[in-house]
């Protein structure tokens, strides 16, 4: 994809390949890529999952806006593509890039269909777009919903990308939370404007090893999505699910883990209670998701582990997971950051 440069513009190339993009020392590596169709591995683009760590192999980059350029999930070699700037022309070796079609990403007029409580801090929203709409996405991407002041809140699709008529999202009640704080008082019938799909999602389908899913809360959204992907498709691999929450109404949502027990012998599932040690679940761990990992997970050399919850959760069962005997590279993580999408 190679173009020609004015010798104003700096530009990055990915090592081993003639794949070069313009590089606007005003953004970050990583939204300069996106925006040229080159999508390298991303989550959270706040600097907070470490799903974006790549290296540099040749030429500057500087911390976005005098920031830092790297956090404690990147390697001594890495720096974390969200967060950083070109400083000159840059050489990039990341773990991964696709080539993506931006106009594949939909905005999108959506009406709530229902709206319930799944817990007492957790609500199911299912959203249906306009008739004849579909949108093509990848289970474990998320939308954005765009909120009247021009910002805009990041949500996992929890439904598997066949059923792209619509969206199904997990909303936990933030407290002081703009629009989770109106989660409450939607309707059906009333209109979200969202933008799909966003993130990155590194699954490869040949891949048949062993893959353990950890969640936290509602971070359980994008892992229903995949696992109901992994089933419709009969993936032949062993899958575990551990799945942490404070107290047993936490798991807002065991019918959907008793389905997947029933139909797919090579399901494992392993609920973490960490502050409440006497809940009446079946077989559950009584401690913390990344605990429940070290405990029933010993060794996970030649595992795949994908990883979503809140960014303290996602470092400790990093942590967990690498000592444990997972490579680097075999940990997908998906970390929940509140706030504006970055």
């Amino acid at each position: 994809m190679g173009r020609k440069m004015s010798h104003n513009t700096l530009h990055a190339t990915i090592a081993a390949t003639d794949v070069s993009f313009d590089c606007n020392p005003a953004q970050s590596v990583l939204d300069n890529a996106l925006a040229a169709g080159i999508e390298l591995p991303y989550s959270c683009r706040k600097g907070v999952c470490g799903s974006c760590a790549g290296r540099v192999a040749s030429g500057e980059v500087t911390g976005l806006h005098g920031g830092p350029v790297r956090n404690d999930t990147c390697a001594d070699d890495e720096v974390l593509y969200c967060l950083c700037a070109a400083a000159s022309d840059i050489v990039l070796a990341p773990h991964g890039w696709k080539r993506i079609d931006p106009g594949a990403r939909k905005k999108i007029a959506a009406k709530v269909y229902s709206n319930h409580l799944a817990a007492s801090d957790v609500s199911v929203l299912r959203l249906r777009f306009p008739a004849g709409q579909k949108v093509k996405f990848a289970a474990g991407q998320y939308l954005q919903v765009r909120m009247e002041d021009g910002s805009s809140r990041s949500y996992s699709m929890a439904n598997p990308p066949h059923e792209n008529d619509g969206a199904i999202l997990h909303i936990r009640h933030v407290q002081d939370g703009v629009f989770s704080a109106r989660v409450a008082g939607l309707a059906p019938g009333d209109v979200l404007e969202i933008e799909m799909p966003f993130g990155h999602v590194h699954l490869p389908e040949d891949d048949l090893r062993p893959i353990v899913f950890v969640a936290g809360g509602t971070g359980f959204a994008p892992v229903k999505a995949i696992i109901d992907d992994l089933m419709r498709k009969r993936a032949k691999r062993q899958v575990t699910l551990i799945w942490g929450a404070r107290n047993a109404a936490g798991l807002y949502m065991l019918a959907a883990i008793d389905r997947w027990r029933r139909q797919w012998p090579d399901f494992r599932f392993l609920p973490a209670i960490s502050d409440d040690p006497a809940a009446d679940i079946a077989d559950a761990f009584a401690g913390r998701a990344d605990q429940a990992l070290q405990a029933s997970c010993p060794n996970l050399q030649d595992h795949v582990v994908y990883c979503c919850g809140s960014p303290g959760m996602v470092t400790a069962v990093r942590q967990a997971a690498l000592a444990s005997g997972a490579q680097p590279d075999d940990f997908h993580a998906d970390a929940f950051v509140p706030g504006p999408a970055g």
